[in-house]
């Protein structure tokens, strides 16, 4: 006899290996060289960085309304955090300097994920503008504008997903040269 309340149990949370899946997926794609051959990123820590939390914000908003959004969004930004760790420690970061760094990623993260879901909400050129502060350092909106219609592709492109897909690791991010760079 089945249980006759399995829809009382919380949604099973997936393998530590979808996480890493997905994860990887996003360190791969925020990788892409064409995003600093080509829209003006910076190939430094803070450039990574930025390109890293650009798509961590991606997939984490297409996770926020699944049954189990909020638990598969903290192991997603908790797998983030573990990297982030992992690189100070590997750049020579000692341990006592390590929870500051980590405490800045924090806010670092949060005032992005903020000022992207603001400027989403008003549209491509706030999106841009924000895009320009936060990853182009201020300079060439030219390219921002790029970034933003890459983002919202990503986006549209995520939220077209099923759950059964996302969790799976069977979708990829778009090409950032379809953008009409």
């Amino acid at each position: 006899m089945l249980w006759p309340f399995n829809h009382f149990r919380k949604p099973r949370m997936p393998s530590p290996g979808t996480i890493e899946t997905i994860y990887g997926m996003i360190v791969t794609q925020a990788r892409e060289p064409v995003f600093y051959r080509d829209f003006g990123v910076l190939d430094t820590v803070n450039g990574r960085f930025d390109l890293l939390v650009l798509h961590l914000w991606m997939v984490l908003r297409r996770m926020k309304p699944m049954a189990a959004g909020a638990d598969l969004s903290q192991a997603l930004f908790d797998r983030f955090c573990e990297d982030m760790d992992a690189n100070l420690r590997e750049m020579g970061v000692g341990d006592v300097t390590v929870p500051k760094r980590m405490r800045a990623f924090g806010e670092a993260f949060y005032g992005r994920v903020a000022a992207y879901d603001l400027a989403l909400s008003a549209g491509r050129e706030p999106l841009a503008q924000a895009l320009c502060k936060n990853i182009l350092n201020g300079e060439h909106l030219d390219k921002a504008r790029q970034l933003a219609i890459y983002a919202e592709g990503a986006l549209a492109d995520l939220a077209a997903l099923d759950e059964a897909a996302l969790l799976g690791g069977s979708w990829k991010f778009p090409s950032p040269a379809q953008t009409g760079v």
